[in-house]
């Protein structure tokens, strides 16, 4: 009975130990006198066999569905508010003003709001250029005709050399440049550089009685040339 014993409790000691197990078996059988031989080990003249059992990758990680879940929910968690958090910067970069008819943009006035052609008609002279906020958020002068009428177009205020904002000299008729001296007429072509260009267009209609600004992808009636801003 005692030789049984001896032999299974050696049996299983043996076989963790090639396991690579340590623990108290392991130390019982350290503490015996053992021969290990080519996987077969000798107790006091008895031979033990080992066979070694393979586990599953499933069964070595039982929760690992569980795990991927979890670290779907914290990417959730993490993207919602990141996602919230980048909207106010995508709104900062889209041009400001609404659409209008023709795919158009609404023109706004200097508080951002939109430009009634009747109203600015009131307020504003025959031979006036104000500026308004035209399309890309460019400004763009709104031209007021001799028949107190708005011009069928706008001109862009950027100037074609370096991009400042040219302001319209009422004295001299002209927009002149406050940075490098360029100069343009009172439709916005240019008469004296440095700057190559002309000043860009954009037509104004007036769409359900505001003024809406339009890309001009025409002939440039100024110069007969095709638009080099389209």
């Amino acid at each position: 009975m005692a030789s049984s014993t001896l032999s299974s409790t050696t049996s299983s000691q043996l076989c963790a130990q090639k396991s690579g197990m340590f623990g108290p078996s392991l130390a019982l059988a350290k503490s015996g006198r053992v021969n290990v031989l080519m996987g077969k080990e000798r107790v006091k003249g008895m031979k033990v066999s080992c066979q070694t059992t393979s586990i599953p990758a499933d069964d070595r990680v039982p929760d690992m569905g569980k795990r991927q879940l979890m670290n779907l929910l914290l990417l959730g968690a993490i993207s919602l508010p990141t996602g919230f958090m980048l909207v106010p910067y995508t709104y900062f970069f889209v041009p400001p003003g609404g659409g209008g008819g023709s795919g158009g943009t609404l023109a706004k006035d200097a508080l951002g709001n939109d430009i009634v052609a009747e109203e600015w008609l009131k307020n504003h002279a025959p031979g006036d250029r104000t500026l308004a906020q035209g399309l890309k958020g460019d400004p763009t002068y709104l031209v007021v005709e001799s028949d107190r009428t708005l011009a069928t177009y706008g001109i862009n205020a950027v100037c074609t050399h370096l991009g400042c904002v040219v302001p319209w000299n009422a004295a001299e008729n002209k927009f002149i440049c406050p940075c490098h001296g360029s100069q343009y007429n009172n439709q916005g072509r240019v008469v004296r550089g440095p700057a190559p260009l002309s000043l860009a267009l954009a037509h104004s209609d007036v769409v359900d009685g505001k003024v809406v600004f339009v890309p001009w992808t025409e002939t440039d009636f100024r110069t007969g040339d095709q638009p080099w801003w389209s």
